[in-house]
Parts: C-alpha cells; sequence; structure tokens
C-alpha cells in the first residue's frame, strides 16, 4: 500500500494546507539557525578570545593556530554524527534525529560557557574545550542531513529548490545572529568581553535551543519516511550499502561542498574576524566594526541562498552551481586586496562580493544531495557527504590561512588555496548529472539508484 493510497500518510512531495507548508518551512529554518548559532558563536570566539584564555602559555602566534586547530577537530568528528544520525534516520525516522542534535548542541554549547580558562585550571581548561566542541561537531554532523529532507521531501516537486534553500538559509541567519550577538557583547569595550561577554553568547543558546524544540516538535514526519515506513523498506546497514554502492557518489558530492566550505570558513570559521582586529596585524580594526561588517556580510549570503533556491528550481541546480562557482572565485580574488586597504567599508564590500557566490554554491544544495541518493538510503549519503566534504573544506581553512600567512607574510597563498577548492568545487558539480524533479518516494527506487555521474552507466 502506498503513501497516496492511504489517507493516513501524507503523499511523497505534497503538504495538505498552506499552514503545514509555512510549519514545515519555519520548523527547518528555525532549528537550523540555532544549531548554527552555537556553531558560529564558537568559531567567532576561537578568532577573538579564545586563544588568549586558553592557550596563552603556547605564545602569541601558536595559540592562535591552536584555537583554530579546536574549530576544525569538530569536524572530524562530523562524519561519527553523520554515519549515527544516518542510520538513526534512515531507520527511525528524520523528526527523531532532528531533536537529537538540537539538544546536544544546545548543552554543548551552553556549557562552553561556563568554562574556566587555563588560568584558573590549566591544562583541563583546553582539554574540556576541545571535548564540547567535539560533541558540537558530532551534533552538526547529523542535523544537516534531517533538515534538508525534511524540508526537500515534504516539497512539491517543482518547488524542491526553494523549500531546500530554507534549512541551507538557517546556516547565515546562524552566522548573523551570531556575529549580531557578539557585535553588541563588544560594545562594552574589549576587558568587559574577554571576561564576561563572549560567555553571555553562549548561555544565550539555552533560550534558542527552547525555541527551536517547541517549533520542530509541531512538524510531522517526514513522508518518505513515513511510506519507507509503511512499505516496510529499510536496509538494515544502510551505511554499508550507500559505499557498497555509492562511494564514488559520495567523494563527488562532498567535494561540491568541499569548494563552498573552504571559502565560506573565511569568516564563518573566524579567520577574518582574527586577521582584521589583531593588533598587530596590518589591519587593525576594532572587534565591533568588524563583526558588524560579518553580520552585514550575513544578510547578503542569506538573500543570495534563498535566491538560488529559486534559481535552482527554475534553471536547475547544476546550472545555478556553475554560475555561483564563477562568482565565488571573484569574490575570491578581490577579497584580500580589498580587505588590505584597512578601512571597514572596505571589508564589508569585500564579504558582501564573497557571499553572493556563497550563497549560489549553498543554496541549491539540499536539492542536488537529496535527489542523488536512493530513499532507502538517503539520510546517510546526504550526511556522509556533508560531514566529509566540511573535513575536505572548511574543517582546517582558518588553520591553513593563518600558517599560510605566517609561513609567507602575505595574503597571496591564501587566495590561491582559496581559488584551488573553488575550481574543484566546479569540476566535481560539472561531473554530476541534474536530477531535479525524480521522484523520491521509495516506489521509484530502482530509478535513484542510477548513477548521476557522467562517464557511469546509468542503470
Amino acid at each position: 500500500m502506498s503513501a497516496a493510497s492511504d489517507p493516513g500518510l501524507t503523499p511523497t512531495g505534497t503538504i495538505a494546507s498552506s499552514a503545514d507548508r509555512r510549519r514545515v518551512v519555519f520548523a527547518t529554518v528555525i532549528g537550523t539557525t540555532v544549531e548554527w548559532y552555537d556553531f558560529f558563536i564558537y568559531a567567532s570566539a576561537a578568532g577573538l578570545v579564545f586563544g588568549q584564555l586558553f592557550f596563552a602559555p603556547a605564545g602569541e602566534g601558536f595559540a592562535q593556530i591552536l584555537s583554530f586547530i579546536t574549530v576544525g577537530i569538530s569536524f572530524l568528528f562530523r562524519p561519527l554524527g553523520a554515519f549515527l544520525a544516518g542510520h538513526l534516520g534512515d531507520k527511525h525516522g528524520r523528526r527523531f534525529v532532528l531533536m537529537l542534535t538540537l539538544v546536544l548542541m544546545g548543552a554543548s554549547t551552553t556549557l562552553v560557557g561556563f568554562l574556566p580558562t587555563f588560568a584558573q585550571i590549566g591544562i583541563a581548561a583546553p582539554v574540556l574545550l576541545v571535548l564540547l566542541r567535539i560533541l558540537q561537531g558530532i551534533s552538526a554532523g547529523g542535523e544537516w542531513g534531517g533538515a534538508v529532507l525534511m524540508a526537500v521531501e515534504h516539497a512539491p516537486k517543482s518547488k524542491r529548490g526553494i523549500f531546500g534553500a530554507s534549512p541551507q538559509m538557517g546556516v547565515p541567519l546562524g552566522l548573523l545572529l551570531a556575529s549580531a550577538v557578539l557585535a553588541l557583547l563588544a560594545i562594552p569595550g574589549q576587558e568587559w568581553f574577554l571576561a564576561w561577554g563572549w560567555r553571555v553568547a553562549f548561555w544565550l543558546s539555552v533560550v534558542l535551543i527552547l525555541i527551536g524544540y517547541y517549533v520542530r516538535r509541531r512538524v510531522e514526519e517526514s513522508p518518505v519516511f513515513l511510506e519507507l515506513a509503511e512499505r516496510k523498506v529499510e536496509s538494515r546497514m544502510p551505511i554499508v550499502q550507500l559505499f557498497r554502492k555509492h562511494a564514488l557518489l559520495v567523494i563527488i558530492a562532498a567535494l561540491v561542498f568541499a569548494g563552498n566550505n573552504a571559502v565560506g570558513y573565511m569568516t564563518t570559521g573566524g579567520y577574518i574576524q582574527r586577521y582584521a582586529t589583531d593588533p598587530k596585524g596590518p589591519i587593525g580594526l576594532t572587534t565591533s566594526d568588524v563583526l558588524w561588517a560579518v553580520t552585514l556580510s550575513g544578510v547578503t549570503w542569506l538573500l543570495f541562498t534563498w535566491i538560488a533556491g529559486l534559481l535552482a528550481d527554475r534553471i536547475g541546480r547544476r546550472t545555478t552551481y556553475i554560475a555561483g562557482w564563477i562568482l565565488q572565485l571573484v569574490g575570491v580574488f578581490l577579497l584580500f586586496p580589498l580587505v588590505n586597504t584597512g578601512t571597514v567599508g572596505m571589508l564589508a564590500l569585500a564579504l558582501v562580493i564573497l557571499t553572493v557566490g556563497l550563497g549560489l554554491t549553498y543554496g541549491p544544495q539540499a536539492a542536488l544531495y537529496t535527489e542523488l541518493f536512493p530513499a532507502s538510503i538517503r539520510f546517510s549519503g546526504v550526511s556522509i557527504s556533508y560531514a566529509i566534504g566540511a573535513i575536505l573544506g572548511g574543517a582546517f581553512a582558518p588553520t591553513i590561512a593563518q600558517a599560510l600567512v605566517q609561513a609567507t607574510g602575505s595574503t597571496m597563498a591564501v587566495t590561491w588555496y582559496l581559488a584551488g577548492m573553488t575550481v574543484i568545487g566546479l569540476i566535481a558539480t560539472l561531473l554530476l548529472r541534474d536530477r531535479s524533479g525524480i521522484p523520491l518516494g521509495p516506489e521509484a527506487e530502482a530509478e535513484q539508484a542510477k548513477s548521476p555521474i557522467y562517464g557511469l552507466a546509468k542503470a
């Protein structure tokens, strides 16, 4: 029996009413915003204060590298989160995993705000910081896949791009919110910010998690999962099935995201914040000014992520991506020449230009990924591809950038590194067929299993 023939089930790709449609979109946006506020608060704090508070004995330069390494460490645990979430999501549902990851992220973020510093408890301080960051990584690894599948699997076939852009929009919203909160908390001055301001930003996570939990509880389970359960279509070992049949697809999909993520983590990973505020560096802007510039770029990123969702439905996922890669490459080559002028206006302009391309290479990702994998292993496929892409892309991008500048004394090496990652993303995109509109339900599993990679047999 299919969902379409059972009044107790919602057919794949339909939503009963406009109210239900708003509820799904709102829940995916709000939940993802909360998760990524938590994630970006940490990344920004790593660029602004953690080097001084938790790694000072390592010396100024190396302390900052260690601080950025803790940002990257969490990415190494995203695959673990993705494996766990993929297994649970393919067996027990998307909604269950979303509730679990939300609570885990919120609890670990709040506890960071209560950590003593190195001066207070010694080596235990950075150890505890890393442990909590690992929990954030596990949560982030499981969050994204569930959110995008809830959005795209609920969507009408002709609107998967814009529905899928809703959880994607939660990422720039999280950046915008995190940067704005930190900018406000930095107003009283650097001394207060170092002592208490950054902690308040972490404590606010409790309020946001309660809001996100309430919103997500009101959303129905994905219709695709309900149909899978009704048909008793279940992969006993979805991870094994994924890598046995679709390993190359996972790698190519991961490289698509890596091209976006490496460049995105120049702002979301805290590198630009640190580079532009370093009192001994070439820029020396105030923390508050830089955070407001990053906040403005969050608005641009949000806008073009939404535009990308619309374009993905009209001209296809692949074509939207290609345009985005070209614009992202332009943003990469303009980034440091504008930032190095030393004015907050040029910094803001550089980040705004960069986030135009970032939005266009991020907005279509949910729809693209969802249409790549068969229904029975889809949660595992999208989650693990995303997690591997995050490791290859953004995990250590701030650390690599910091090391390149310290080794060469110039930002040009960073520009070429980011340009190279952008080109890798473009090549990976060109290797994939656009599967816009492919049926997502379990009744079309055979069609979904055909390879979307150019050069491989379709059957």
